[in-house]
């Protein structure tokens, strides 16, 4: 009641507040607020920190595919398997596209790590631009940001291993690998962009009371990462979109 609550404000206690139901309509708004947030960050493409941070993360990206390639197409070019040619042949050929359909399935952990050094610069473009009575960002460690990344990238090569063994079961195979890349994706996105703002457990207490917020903004990002040409935007849209999705959680904390 009325009372109860000026009551509450006066002897300064925190009472308990009683929540509302959440039927379908609750998933509806938080698919509208992650598409909001998504639009958002799209219609801030053009700043110019978006584009030195798109420029760096293909760039190294790309270099790092070259790398693999090369690497594999000297084994095997300089290393023989059989003595027959046509199974020589045969290794070869398969060998090849065996490292291009790999290198294209780790894409989305290879330019999110690669992306992930320079993500702070679009974070701080963002709330440069919508939020700008934001007090200056929490200071980070360097050790602290390398072993997240680290963790992270550990993790996610460790789950896409074992999504593998999915493609066995091809109709269950892309809700799995969905399922699983939009939880990390989403997980370590939201963390990124929180760790300017908050100490680790603060951050995780806040993720997990917006799980489901987090998980549609990570599979939609992992939707954008396995789209030819807009996978090397999509880093920069889920940092952007993280940070609108972000401050909302934070007014509603």
């Amino acid at each position: 009641t009325r009372r109860h609550g000026m009551l509450s404000r006066v002897v300064g206690c925190r009472c308990p507040r009683r929540r509302l139901h959440q039927g379908p309509g609750a998933d509806r708004g938080t698919g509208i607020a992650v598409l909001d947030a998504f639009a958002k960050a799209m219609r801030q493409l053009g700043d110019p920190a978006m584009r030195r941070v798109l420029f760096f993360s293909v760039g190294l990206s790309l270099l790092s595919f070259l790398a693999i390639w090369i690497a594999v197409g000297f084994a095997l070019t300089h290393v023989t398997f059989f003595q027959t040619g046509w199974l020589e042949a045969a290794i070869d050929v398969l060998g090849g596209l065996a490292t291009l359909a790999v290198s294209g399935f780790l894409f989305p952990t290879v330019v999110s790590t690669t992306t992930g050094f320079f993500l702070d610069g679009v974070a701080e473009a963002v709330e440069r631009k919508h939020y700008p009575l934001l007090p200056p960002a929490r200071s980070q460690p360097v050790p602290e940001i390398l072993a997240s990344s680290a963790k992270f990238l550990a993790v996610m090569l460790s789950l896409n291993i074992i999504v593998l063994l999915f493609l066995l079961l091809p109709p269950v195979f892309p809700f799995v690998f969905y399922a699983v890349n939009g939880y990390l994706l989403g997980r370590e996105y939201f963390e990124v962009v929180a760790a300017r703002r908050l100490d680790p457990r603060a951050a995780r207490a806040l993720r997990r009371r917006n799980a489901g917020t987090v998980f549609a903004a990570g599979v939609l990002l992992a939707l954008l990462l396995t789209i030819p040409v807009v996978n090397f935007v999509a880093p920069l849209l889920g940092t952007a979109a993280m940070v609108h999705l972000f401050a909302k959680m934070q007014r509603q904390a």
